[in-house]
């Protein structure tokens, strides 16, 4: 029988709020077994980019990184956001070990080619060459991975990556050693409909439409994308949902967020 495996991706207003933040890490320190963090932190770059005088552009809810954009997520999202998740999650004893991608070379990934758009120094990972074997040695040494929003190309260069996309990846190459459930967590309840109501359940049939009516925007296009692809994957379950409510759904107390199938 698989051990159970919790993939948690934690990102959007909560990460920026200090109080949400403490509530959402006090929640997933108390969540047994094997579990796995893996955090965006774009408001914030941006929010310290503009500090600096560096600009952001986004297309189709991913951002384009330019080398002064690189060193800035690189910054942002390996150091500041990364370390002070780790050293939060050591206080409330979870014994967590930060990672990016180039850390024991776990998630190689190539850059993105250029067709419609140029998005710079982004990574897409390289699923078949995802070190599951060496994830599995943190996990068996009972440290919980908490991983930043970042790979890189073997030849000694960074490249930012999509977190909802390092999440699916993640929950993807360990289903075949894991019961898996791939949870994405932000400040909204679930994924909306045009009356600002939450959809319970979201099948791969009903996106195409959603997205071009435009009750699917921005963010959540990369996020329902990858939640298909890690239920194709053989990941056992996949919900978008509120960070308040996380341990609801863990102690299976209460059916939130919405759930998306294939």
């Amino acid at each position: 029988m698989k051990k159970k495996l919790w993939v948690i991706k934690i990102g959007g207003n909560v990460l920026d709020d200090a109080l949400s933040l403490e509530i959402f890490l006090n929640d997933f320190s108390k969540i047994k077994g094997f579990k796995v963090l893996v955090h965006g932190g774009g408001k914030i770059a941006t929010q310290l980019g503009s500090k600096l005088g560096i600009g952001h552009h986004m297309v189709n809810g991913r951002r384009v990184t330019d080398s002064q954009t690189l060193d800035l997520v690189t910054m942002v999202y390996g150091g500041l956001i990364n370390k002070n998740l780790v050293a939060k999650l050591q206080s409330l004893g979870c014994n967590a070990i930060g990672l990016c991608g180039a850390d024991a070379n776990i998630f190689p990934a190539k850059k993105r080619l250029v067709v419609d758009v140029d998005f710079g120094f982004v990574g897409d990972i390289a699923v078949d060459l995802l070190q599951a074997s060496r994830m599995q040695l943190f996990l068996d040494a009972n440290l919980s991975m908490v991983i930043a929003p970042l790979t890189h190309d073997g030849q000694g260069h960074i490249l930012n990556t999509n977190a909802d996309t390092m999440a699916s990846a993640i929950a993807s190459v360990l289903a075949a050693e894991y019961d898996t459930e791939l949870i994405y967590c932000f400040e909204k309840e679930g994924v909306l409909d045009n009356q600002e109501k939450v959809m319970v359940e979201l099948h791969e049939q009903q996106f195409d439409k959603l997205v071009s009516e435009g009750t699917i925007l921005a963010g959540m296009i990369p996020k329902l994308t990858n939640s298909f692809s890690a239920l194709h994957s053989g990941v056992k379950e996949v919900r978008i949902l509120q960070a308040s409510a996380l341990m609801d759904v863990i102690n299976g107390s209460l059916d939130t967020g919405t759930r998306v199938f294939t």
